[in-house]
């Protein structure tokens, strides 16, 4: 196994574990955050305007895109890790070593 597929499988993780464990409190926080993004625009009573509606939306997308790329990437770095910790040879090393025989 070289070091990009364990990368790639450590990304796979990372969003499985979103997936199980982030999904809802990034929809929930990002709901708040387009909240109180609509309120300071549109003013703190918020009406459920079509552009309200948006704006809320708008947030629990960007929160659940936010988190699940945060997600992805920390696997990735700890699927590169445990590739490098372990011994696995980069694809590069490989290469070189084909060409010189």
């Amino acid at each position: 196994m070289t070091r990009k597929n364990a990368t790639l499988i450590g990304a796979a993780v990372g969003l499985t574990a979103f997936l199980a464990i982030a999904l809802l409190p990034a929809l929930l926080y990002g709901g708040y955050a387009g909240v109180l993004l609509a309120g300071g625009i549109f003013g703190t009573p918020v009406h459920a305007t079509l552009a309200v509606r948006a704006l809320i939306v708008f947030g629990m997308v960007f929160g659940v895109v936010g988190v699940g790329a945060l997600f992805a990437v920390g696997g990735a770095v700890a699927g590169a890790a445990v590739a490098a910790l372990t011994g696995a040879p980069a694809e590069a090393t490989k290469a070189k070593a084909g060409a010189k025989a």
